[in-house]
């Protein structure tokens, strides 16, 4: 009879067995190899060591020796001297879609080699939201499907003669103009007054972020980004040939002392921040520390890239950088895949005359344009009040999830590192989460380890969750015996 004796699952649900004809260290070497294929194990990613391994999967330490040699012969791992074995940069091709405590940063020196980012984007896609408490996206049953299709079928049926190009022609190269003049009132709520001259529409906030680094910054710029942050942007900028100079995160925003050390040793040319509900702390900049910000960029003459994408889930009253700035040094980027669909690929960029011209001819150069009737449907859900409402029934719905995670979570043993607010909590477990990242993907749960979010790529002890996804009890339950597990050994 053949039996089983894995100690867990993986994330199909798989365990290894005695009584395949399939050698047990290529069972193993098979499972890992799938994970790197598929972006659930990204560039970099430390396995676990040879006698964890064992242990967790209940064979022997020369089993799973077999089984790294099968990778590292494979070309999917590295070994490291004295410091074990890790997913080699570059080994994870492609894979079709429908497969399913930092330190301080050395000043000004060039930070390691962000994760893949296209490694990373691709493990987002594959995700499956049910087991993902780390994903950056809100579950899809939040969504209003119903108000989407309302509009898109309005947007369609009031097409006239004198509108028929939404659905016949290229839409304008500056994006569609109502939804522009829609965006100067959304605009205006937050505090930043502008015209529809100085919006450029974008396939999502991340073209937008794209569009600003190639061509308002160039090679060997320095460039200033929170630490920690998000790892798409980090790999964004050093993919552009960018310099990052990490500035430590804190609970007011970034730490000043060193930001001012920073602009004086090296002079860079911007500063990428999410103001706002930041990512991955939930933290939001405090108005000192938005003057003292803006002070250094006018005495350092840098831009600033204030990315809000995450505006929807946040009051209206808190403190934007280009709201005190006026558009002057800063540039605006915002979006509504997050709270709308990420389906509606719309975005866009709110900044100085000159500044939006510049974009909108590299705008023109690399797509032509952006859609013009998705456009137009986002300008229908703001003009109409369905934004709005929406947005306030998901605030109210996320206010009941965080609640109940930082109990669950704190009843788990871990600790917040913030104030507990907007989409993400910023959370100490107490074990290194790169090693509780392994254990908890073979429990069948994908987590966010604060490795993902460093520019200097140093494991710790934080992870990212997201409280909208975070809300099964059994994910806690097995957070919990993982983490008490690793505290033993």
């Amino acid at each position: 009879m053949k039996t089983s004796t894995s100690t867990a699952a993986g994330p199909q649900g798989t365990a290894l067995s005695r009584g395949s004809s399939v050698p047990l260290a290529q069972q193993l070497a098979q499972r890992y190899a799938e994970r790197i294929r598929q972006s659930l194990l990204l560039p970099g990613a430390r396995l676990p060591s040879v006698r964890e391994c064992a242990q967790r999967h209940g064979v022997s330490p020369h089993t799973v020796v077999a089984a790294y040699d099968q990778l590292l012969a494979q070309g999917l791992l590295e070994a490291r001297k004295q410091r074990g074995f890790f997913v080699r940069d570059g080994a994870a091709p492609a894979a079709p879609l429908a497969t399913r405590g930092t330190r301080t940063p050395r000043a000004g020196g060039q930070a390691e080699k962000p994760l893949d980012a296209s490694s990373l984007i691709r493990s987002m896609f594959q995700a499956d939201p049910s087991s993902a408490p780390g994903l950056g996206t809100l579950p899809s049953e939040w969504l209003d499907q119903a108000m989407l299709q309302t509009t898109m079928r309005r947007v369609v049926a009031q097409s006239s003669d004198e509108d028929s190009l939404l659905l016949l022609q290229y839409g304008e190269p500056a994006g569609d103009e109502r939804l522009r003049r829609a965006l100067t009132r959304r605009l205006d709520d937050v505090g930043i007054v502008c015209s529809p001259g100085q919006i450029l529409s974008t396939v999502g906030a991340t073209h937008a972020l794209d569009l600003i680094t190639r061509n308002l910054l160039k090679p060997g710029d320095a460039v200033l980004v929170d630490e920690p942050g998000w790892a798409i942007e980090f790999a964004r900028l050093t993919q552009a040939g960018m310099r990052l100079l990490p500035v430590p995160r804190g609970a007011e925003g970034p730490d000043l002392d060193v930001m001012a050390r920073l602009v004086e040793q090296h002079g860079p040319r911007a500063y990428v921040t999410v103001s706002v509900l930041h990512n991955p702390t939930g933290n939001t900049l405090s108005l000192g520390a938005a003057h003292r910000i803006l002070q250094l960029a006018e005495a350092g003459d840098f831009f600033i890239v204030e990315d809000d994408t995450y505006a929807f889930l946040a009051p209206n009253h808190l403190p934007r950088l280009s709201a005190l700035d006026g558009l002057r040094r800063s540039i605006y980027v915002s979006g509504f895949s997050k709270i709308l669909t990420p389906a509606f690929r719309v975005g866009y960029v709110a900044a100085s005359p000159e500044r939006i011209n510049r974009l909108t001819e590299a705008k023109m150069l690399q797509t032509l344009t952006s859609s013009p009737l998705l456009e137009r449907a986002v300008a229908l859900c703001l003009e109409q009040g369905q934004l709005r409402r929406h947005a306030e029934r998901v605030q109210d719905r996320l206010a009941a999830a965080r609640q109940r995670v930082v109990r669950m979570a704190l009843e788990a043993g871990c600790q917040f590192m913030a104030p507990p607010q907007g989409l993400f909590g910023w959370v100490d477990t107490g074990v290194d989460t790169e090693r509780l990242a392994q254990r908890m993907l073979d429990a069948g749960w994908h987590i966010s380890p604060g490795l993902m979010f460093s520019a200097t790529r140093q494991p710790g002890t934080l992870m990212r969750l997201n409280f909208a996804t975070a809300q099964d009890a059994r994910f806690w339950r097995q957070l919990q015996r993982e983490r008490d597990a690793l505290q033993r050994a």
